[in-house]
């Protein structure tokens, strides 16, 4: 199955299986301390141009966006942050939020073909945000997750899947436009939760065929060395079927290319070799 993204400028990302893993930038979100955090609470925007610029030189074919935060108008500040990286770089966007307002006034810009993030099996959100997909004709991130939490079992986890697919298929919208997140958690506080993921994603990939995304650095939350940890993960996540991952795209993409390549997602090599010549800075021709 394939998933198209289209940025405002009408550049196209294709995610599908036995092709490359598409990286989702993950940095510009009001998460930690930096100058993004502040500028989001500011309102001046030249870091943000410059997180995005970062990104994208760094290998991340979409970018995401989250701004909720406390103290964030999230109605006011999501479309103009959208906004200004529409004007700064031109990749597809995935835009990080449940505010059906905020969402609305962003869709609004004109942001070509992005992913909204994200749904879970509630029914009030499925409620707010389908509408949008559908009128937009977006792509949405179903989560396995729902108003008990984020199950610890697989079969628990591909039901609510199933579930949402279920919602989106009565209101039409095309099952290549859904992207799953089977959610990644610590194996510092739960020593399966790796193995209850990669085993959902299995599950799912098998039973419905969608593409896979998932945000990977969760797994090493609390452990030392957490690139090492990532790395491994997301080898065995793109083993088992993962697609498209939301990471810091400047760390993680040599892993993730040479795990593409020796899962022949890279044939002959040639992204991956074509990276290395472009950050020697040598021709790839």
């Amino acid at each position: 199955m394939k998933t198209m993204l289209r940025s405002p400028g009408g550049k196209e990302v294709t995610i599908g299986d036995k092709a490359p893993t598409v990286l989702i930038g993950e940095r510009i979100n009001p998460f930690g301390k930096g100058p993004v955090k502040e500028a989001l609470l500011s309102g001046v925007m030249e870091p943000i141009r410059e997180e995005a610029l970062k990104q994208v030189e760094a290998g991340a074919d979409i970018l995401n966006v989250s701004v909720n935060a406390f103290g964030i108008d999230e109605g006011v500040v999501l479309p103009r942050v959208i906004s200004e990286i529409m004007r700064t770089v031109d990749v597809p966007l995935c835009v990080e939020s449940r505010n059906h307002v905020a969402l609305g006034e962003t869709l609004k810009l004109g942001c070509g073909k992005p992913i909204i993030s994200s749904v879970t099996g509630d029914d009030h959100i499925l409620d707010e945000i389908l509408p949008l997909v559908r009128k937009y004709n977006t792509v949405v991130v179903a989560l396995a997750s729902d108003a008990a939490g984020i199950p610890k079992e697989p079969l628990k986890k591909l039901q609510i899947i199933k579930e949402i697919i279920a919602c989106t298929d009565q209101m039409k919208i095309p099952r290549e436009n859904i992207l799953v997140d089977c959610i990644a958690e610590s194996s510092a506080v739960n020593d399966q939760a790796a193995i209850v993921t990669l085993e959902t994603m299995r599950n799912v990939k098998r039973e419905l065929g969608v593409n896979l995304v998932l945000g990977a650095s969760n797994v090493s939350f609390g452990l030392p060395n957490r690139t090492v940890i990532n790395s491994v993960f997301l080898s065995l996540a793109i083993q088992a079927g993962l697609t498209c991952t939301i990471v810091n795209a400047a760390k993680m993409k040599p892993y993730i290319m040479a795990a593409d390549l020796l899962l022949g997602r890279d044939p002959w090599a040639r992204q991956y070799v074509s990276y290395y010549r472009r950050l020697k800075g040598v021709s790839p021709h």
